[in-house]
């Protein structure tokens, strides 16, 4: 239920994000919020939670910090500014493909057939919709779209590199390290855009509502679930929730148009974009499927 829900989160947030970019708030100055706000609700928490970390970690907290807090942010931002909701929820769905990749090189997991099969078939599944946006009309774009899956990169790299230091602290401490070295990753990104670049005159309730969304929602209590729900399955497992991401926006996109009466991502579902997904998908579960006696 945990990563059901952080899956479902993000999908809206794609929306919701998409919404207010560029008029309201640029990409930069968003993430500075994005950062500044989670970072001060995690270490509220970490306020009750007495726990030292050694020198010798505070190094691959900053890494975390950079790619899971930073960069990764930066480029997934500007990637939802100018491309689809639909297409970033679709090149989301590869992030297990990237952390297996990164896994066996950083960490030599070994490659099976299947796995191998399954790389194949995912990665044309991304660099399909990639290009695709390149040549299509709707509202999908190639810079857009690679912004996205370099998200993609930067965020499994992240994972990579946290996934030692989860046995040694409490997942609390290190989430508030690495929003900490965030802040400082992106301060030369975001802060003149903070206080220089941002018209707050033309803010609404509808944005404060959507920055109170994108800080609260999909950035601490999606923290929170996804850690909470990697101790309690496998990372396979785990991995096979993004599939939720594209199916809810595919909901999201069918409420907006016959709901609300908003079909401004109606075009963006299409023949090639759900094969894409469906390539994507099969990829994740032929690398995440166990072999047989394994």
């Amino acid at each position: 239920m945990a990563l059901f829900a952080g899956h479902v989160i993000y999908a809206a947030n794609h929306f919701i994000a998409k919404d207010i970019m560029p008029e309201k708030v640029n990409p930069n100055a968003l993430v500075i919020f994005r950062v500044v706000g989670a970072g001060l609700l995690f270490w509220g928490i970490k306020f009750f939670i007495k726990e030292k970390v050694a020198k010798k970690d505070f190094f691959k907290l900053a890494l975390c910090g950079l790619f899971g807090a930073s960069m990764n942010q930066l480029s997934f931002f500007h990637g939802l500014n100018l491309t689809s909701p639909i297409d970033t929820s679709i090149i989301m769905t590869s992030a297990p493909t990237v952390v297996f990749i990164m896994s066996v090189i950083v960490l030599k997991e070994r490659v099976t057939g299947a796995k191998l099969l399954g790389l194949s078939i995912g990665a044309l599944g991304a660099i399909s919709l990639i290009w695709y946006g390149q040549v299509s009309e709707n509202n999908s774009s190639f810079l857009g779209n690679l912004f996205i899956f370099i998200n993609v990169l930067f965020y499994s790299l992240y994972q990579v590199i946290v996934k030692p230091l989860m046995r040694t602290y409490h997942f609390i401490t290190i989430i508030s390290w690495v929003f900490l070295f965030g802040f400082i990753f992106v301060i030369p990104f975001g802060l003149k855009e903070v206080f220089y670049n941002t018209n707050y005159s033309a803010f609404d309730l509808n944005t404060n509502m959507a920055i109170a969304y994108i800080i609260v929602f999909t950035t601490f209590f999606t923290f929170l679930f996804n850690i909470y729900g990697l101790r309690q399955v496998s990372p396979a497992v785990a991995g096979s929730y993004s599939y939720v991401q594209p199916a809810v926006s595919f909901i999201i996109v069918l409420i907006l148009s016959f709901v609300f009466h908003n079909d401004i991502y109606n075009k963006d579902i299409d023949f090639v974009k759900i094969i894409s997904c469906f390539l994507v998908i099969i990829g994740v579960y032929l690398i995440s499927k166990k072999p047989k006696g394994g």
